[in-house]
């Protein structure tokens, strides 16, 4: 089950969520270089990262999942989101360069499904960037935080999941190595908690960030089926029965 739009951005207002964007977007840095005239696609809640790569992108798309929710992103300008299913997203074959997963997999209802979406919409030679929960971390036991919620992972588990769906793993990093805690005194410690986790303690990680590239010498066979994904209005009447079609009592 997604965690509400509502939630997932005021998490990212309190102080807790923008340290943790910050050592998100560090190791983000580390595995993944500039973007000159590529097309990104940001698939989950990805609008506190996004920001830092459109500048060099060709465009950059939010796409949200539909049991999410969406946002309008970005602020104040034209909208680049769009409200979708995971498994069936509204792109051509081989339409994008990279895709990046923040708050997504860990929500997905079938995981291959979702990957092998994603590889289907990637160009050759595309790439691709996954943020989900460390299972051996703290963050993934605590549920005032998004990274609480969903099926966390081990780095072996995703790495498996990558190959069984037609990627090549690359560049690995890990973030959130301080205690998801409110109280500032320890949020200013951020730094050093996360110099010396990465050095002491790297398997008990808040996330894990893989990077991998769409393999091409292999395919993947794809079932011919019928969107089974319908959008319902919130506000759409329910179609209960007035007097003149109801049926008489016998």
């Amino acid at each position: 089950m997604h965690v509400d739009i509502v939630d997932l951005r005021q998490f990212y207002y309190t102080m807790l969520g923008r340290v943790a964007e910050q050592s998100i977007a560090q190791a983000l840095s580390s595995v993944w270089a500039r973007l000159p005239q590529e097309r990104l696609v940001g698939l989950g809640y990805c609008s506190p990262f996004l920001d830092r790569f459109r500048a060099d992108t060709e465009r950059t798309m939010a796409f949200m999942p539909a049991g999410q929710g969406a946002v309008n992103w970005p602020v104040g300008e034209p909208s680049a989101t769009a409200l979708v299913f995971d498994e069936e997203l509204p792109l051509p074959d081989s339409s994008v360069d990279r895709v990046l997963m923040v708050h997504s997999l860990e929500f997905a209802e079938n995981p291959r499904e979702t990957l092998k979406e994603v590889w289907r919409v990637l160009a050759p030679g595309g790439r691709l960037v996954i943020v989900v929960p460390n299972r051996r971390g703290v963050w993934a036991r605590m549920e005032h935080t998004p990274f609480g919620s969903g099926r966390p992972y081990s780095r072996g588990q995703l790495t498996s999941l990558m190959r069984e769906t037609n990627f090549t793993p690359g560049a690995s990093a890990e973030a959130l190595f301080f205690p998801p805690s409110k109280i500032r005194a320890i949020l200013r410690l951020r730094r050093g908690f996360e110099r010396l986790g990465s050095v002491l303690w790297p398997a008990f990680s808040g996330v894990i960030v893989v990077e991998a590239q769409k393999r091409l010498y292999q395919g993947l066979p794809v079932a011919s089926r019928a969107s089974r994904r319908v959008f319902a209005p919130v506000l759409a009447p329910q179609g209960v029965p007035t007097t003149r079609n109801r049926l008489p009592l016998v």
